[in-house]
């Protein structure tokens, strides 16, 4: 009879995809192969990299050991970049991360995690116990007081992970980043309480990746891989419609506080593409969501669909600039007055204006070691200061992002780095949103307050 894993299918594709889409195969469980050191080490030594996995009546806590085992009676003498994790059963989204750089040994049956002469981390096989350093504890959301007692252990190989360690280093701490992250977005609100959703708008040449990074932001909070705008990558824009996208969040099924508008692929020429004329009446909300798009005439107020009255909370409060950073040195004259005539009316409007710089080769090398300085990092790149000085745009609004195109599943270095620059933007718009005279938030109000009353 096959021996079969605890987890969950979600729970084993979350593992899988925190270290970066391996396959795992189950090499130990305790009540099937007993529970003894002899016997874990036994079906578990010379198996390369391996996860163990301990399981509670409610949670379930882990630790990612890189390479063999260590047999008795030795240790790993230089310390290894494990990391532990723990979530709640049926939770793994909401996995807490931390990264444990340690001496590994097996002493008296007992598999010993140690940092600066303290234990961290102990695996007791024969009396089915744990013992967690309390800061380690504190780290991974587990407060205890005493040993735990699992009900089961069960070990897998590792199958497909890269052999670099500092990969795997950076997929970990950005798998934490991540959480970090997701966590902060969910529990955004606008500075300004008038206004429930910002709304970014996204600008660039077709196939640029706007499209994408639309998708890309809803598979993040999705935690599945979803494509709901269409994506071209040919001279003629696949978006012809303009498109306001809601995010849903996967957690709990609630719609978060922000929206990505889609447009036309800007053009070089006239009469192709978007047409200029249509941006003050999208940036000011007077375009509804579906209005088809004519790049030879723009929307005018005696258009059934034109909203003649839109209120604050209507309005673009962000506009992003997508552009492929591959192309960048091949952007025309002609192009760039387009961007800047477009720029003129952002500004005017009082609106936020940021870069992103789609297609890089490796979101792995953008990512640093630290990552809470992942901004330092990005500004240093060559590209966006060439972009700075084409586009007069400060350097500190320009971002760099790996967006999902034909990947079958999910990546924490991509995650957290759409996630950081979503976080940036709607930080730059509350900047601009708590700067707004009193009185023009007063009217914002009082419009909202009397079209939500319309509909109720």
């Amino acid at each position: 009879m096959a021996v079969t894993t605890r987890l969950t299918w979600n729970e084993e594709k979350s593992l899988q995809k925190l270290l970066g889409n391996v396959s795992l195969r189950l090499l130990y469980k305790s009540s099937v192969h007993g529970h003894t050191s002899f016997s874990l080490l036994d079906r578990c030594q010379l198996q390369g990299s391996t996860i163990t996995i301990l399981y509670f009546y409610n949670k379930i806590i882990g630790v990612f050991i890189p390479g063999h085992y260590p047999a008795p009676g030795k240790e790993f003498t230089e310390p290894i970049p494990s990391f532990c994790f723990s979530f709640q059963r049926n939770k793994a989204t909401e996995m807490a991360i931390a990264v444990l750089e340690a001496e590994v040994k097996i002493a008296s049956g007992q598999l010993t995690f140690c940092s600066f002469d303290q234990e961290m981390f102990c695996i007791d096989s024969s009396k089915t116990k744990l013992s967690i350093h309390p800061l380690l504890s504190s780290e991974l959301g587990v407060h205890i007081s005493s040993d735990l007692t699992y009900l089961e252990n069960e070990v897998f190989r590792v199958e497909g992970i890269k052999d670099d360690t500092t990969y795997m280093l950076k997929v970990t701490r950005a798998s934490k980043q991540r959480n970090q992250l997701l966590a902060e977005l969910r529990a955004f609100k606008p500075k300004v309480d008038l206004i429930s959703e910002i709304c970014i708008l996204l600008l660039g040449p077709v196939g640029s990746g706007k499209s994408s990074f639309i998708n890309s932001v809803k598979s993040v909070f999705q935690g599945r891989l979803t494509r709901q705008a269409i994506v071209g990558s040919d001279d003629t824009s696949i978006t012809e419609q303009y498109r306001i996208y809601s995010v849903k969040d996967g957690k709990d099924d609630k719609y978060l506080p922000f929206m990505l508008c889609d447009s036309m692929g800007l053009h070089e020429e006239e009469g192709v593409g978007l047409c200029v004329d249509d941006i003050p009446h999208i940036l000011k909300g007077c375009v509804p969501d579906r209005y088809e798009f004519s790049p030879h005439k723009s929307i005018t107020p005696d258009h059934p669909m034109f909203i003649a009255s839109p209120s604050l909370k209507d309005k673009i409060h962000c506009v992003a600039y997508v552009l492929d950073i591959n192309s960048i040195s091949s952007i025309t004259s002609k192009e760039v007055a387009k961007f800047k005539e477009v720029q003129k009316e952002v500004l005017s409007c009082g609106t936020a204006l940021v870069v992103l710089l789609t297609k890089i080769d490796k979101c792995s090398e953008i990512l640093q070691d630290n990552f809470l300085n992942v901004n330092n990092s990005m500004t240093s790149q060559s590209q966006i200061i060439e972009v700075s000085k084409m586009l007069d745009i400060p350097i500190y609004n320009i971002f760099m992002v790996e967006n999902y195109s034909s990947e079958l599943e999910l990546d924490p270095l991509k995650d957290t780095l759409i996630l950081f620059v979503l976080r940036q933007m709607l930080r730059i718009v509350d900047d601009i949103l708590e700067d707004l005279p009193l009185e023009t938030g007063r009217k914002a109000g009082r419009k909202s307050n009397a079209r939500d009353k319309k509909w109720t």
